[in-house]
C-alpha cells in the first residue's frame, strides 16, 4: 500500500511577513513594510479579546490609490478585513486548498499558540506543495 505523504501549512508558508497596527496610517505601513514579497499587511489584535486583521496590496490600490485618497490620511482600519480566517500550520494543504476555495480566499494568516507565525497562499500551496523534486 501506497500511502501519500502529508504536506503540512507549515511547510510551504511564508514566515516573512508585516504586522501593522490598525491605527498607523496606510503612508506609514507601506513605508515600514520589509517584505513586499508578501503582498499582505497582518493587523495585530488591540487586546486578548480581539481578532487578527489582512490588508493587501489590492486593497490599498482599490480603496486608497485608486480613488485618490491621501495614504497619509488613510487609517489601515478604515481598509482592513476583520476578523479574517486563520489556518492551523499542522492543517494538510489539502484541506487548506479547499478551505480557501469554499470562502473565496486567497491567502490567510497562519496562527500557532495565538500568535501568527507565518502566511500561506493559494500560490505558495501550489508552488511549493506540489512540486515533486
Amino acid at each position: 500500500m501506497n500511502e501519500k505523504q502529508i504536506i503540512q501549512v507549515r511547510d510551504v508558508m511564508k514566515d516573512k511577513f508585516d504586522m501593522v497596527d490598525g491605527m498607523d496610517t496606510v503612508e506609514h505601513a507601506l513605508n515600514t513594510m520589509q517584505h513586499l514579497e508578501t503582498k499582505t499587511l497582518v493587523v495585530n489584535k488591540r487586546n486578548d479579546n480581539d481578532e487578527f486583521g489582512m490588508v493587501t496590496l489590492s486593497d490599498i490600490a482599490r480603496n486608497v490609490l485608486a480613488v485618490d485618497r491621501p495614504p497619509g490620511r488613510v487609517n489601515i482600519y478604515e481598509i482592513m478585513s476583520k476578523p479574517v480566517i486563520t489556518v492551523s500550520p499542522k492543517m494538510d494543504i489539502r484541506y487548506c486548498a479547499r478551505l480557501f476555495s469554499r470562502f473565496n480566499l486567497s491567502r490567510a494568516p497562519v496562527v500557532e499558540d495565538g500568535e501568527v507565525i507565518g502566511l500561506v497562499s493559494f500560490t505558495d500551496m501550489v508552488a511549493k506543495g506540489l512540486r515533486t523534486t
